[in-house]
């Protein structure tokens, strides 16, 4: 057993519950955090930080508003309290470089960058398991997948290999003071994947590219708040105009091996079960 206690903050989210599982099979102590956990946790509420943080070694941080302007804030002065409190690593899960919040997300690195800890960068692309886990899970079950996107290419990155990353950077030397750029092996369409999980499926299950516009009347209609209607225009817009269509070397560098493919989410994926109705 290692003596190690690591907070993982988001520990009920894609990533955090992954770092978690990952972090006890190592022997690790963990403190998982939420809002509704046994360990309770709030961003938003500082009198939950300091039981939060009582006798951690290190911290997988999930920041729900990164790219907003108070996140720079919270970042430093949760980091300057870890450290404080005896905290020694921190690995903050970010998000890739570009895009409309770049400057709100640049300011919360270097927040934590400068608070005294031995920090990890993770900068993941669109998760695979946003398919299966999360806001794209119904529209698969649908039939259809309608977005934005076009035909931009993206990277999609195994939140499993994320939080490999994450567990390696908490747990051993050699990955302080890192920015990890990671993706999957190669560039997909949402088109792309989209086919790949009908395949793996074996369900009609098809690609429907939207104009923004089509797209924002769609979501509005379905009662999302306008707030979250901009943001996932935006999203997409930066895919459909190749913002992501590059990779990254992050997953090798961190582990020593490639990432995952999205292929083998897809086919793994369909055997649990999950996208069965």
């Amino acid at each position: 057993m290692s003596d190690d206690i690591v907070l993982v903050t988001g520990a009920t989210g894609k990533t955090g519950r992954r770092v978690a599982r990952l972090l006890r099979e190592r022997g690790v102590v963990v403190r998982a955090a939420s809002r509704s956990g046994a360990q309770s946790f709030d961003w938003t509420d500082r009198t939950t930080w300091e039981p939060a943080l009582r006798n951690v070694t290190g911290m997988y941080l999930v920041i729900p508003d990164l790219g907003g302007p108070r996140a720079a804030d919270t970042v430093g002065a949760f980091a300057r309290q870890a450290a404080a409190a005896g905290a020694r690593r921190a690995v903050l899960l970010s998000v890739p470089e570009g895009g409309a919040a770049h400057e709100h997300v640049l300011a919360a690195e270097r927040a934590l960058e400068h608070a005294g800890l031995d920090w990890t960068v993770l900068r993941p692309r669109w998760f695979s398991q946003n398919f299966s886990e999360d806001f794209l899970r119904d529209p698969v079950l649908s039939g259809e997948v309608r977005l934005p996107a076009g035909e931009g290419e993206e990277a999609f990155v195994d939140a499993e290999d994320i939080a490999e990353v994450a567990v390696a950077a908490l747990t051993e030397d050699g990955h302080a003071g890192w920015h990890y750029e990671l993706s999957g092996p190669r560039l997909m369409t949402f088109r792309d994947a989209v086919a790949e999980i009908a395949g793996a499926t074996g369900h009609d299950i098809r690609y429907v590219p939207l104009t923004p516009e089509a797209y924002a009347d769609e979501q509005r209609a379905q009662g999302v708040p306008e707030e979250w209607v901009r943001l996932s225009v935006g999203l997409y817009e930066y895919v459909r105009d190749g913002g992501l269509a590059t990779l990254s070397d992050g997953v090798q560098r961190a582990l020593g091996r490639a990432p995952r493919d999205f292929s083998d989410y897809a086919e793994a994926a369909a055997r649990q079960g999950a996208w069965d109705a």
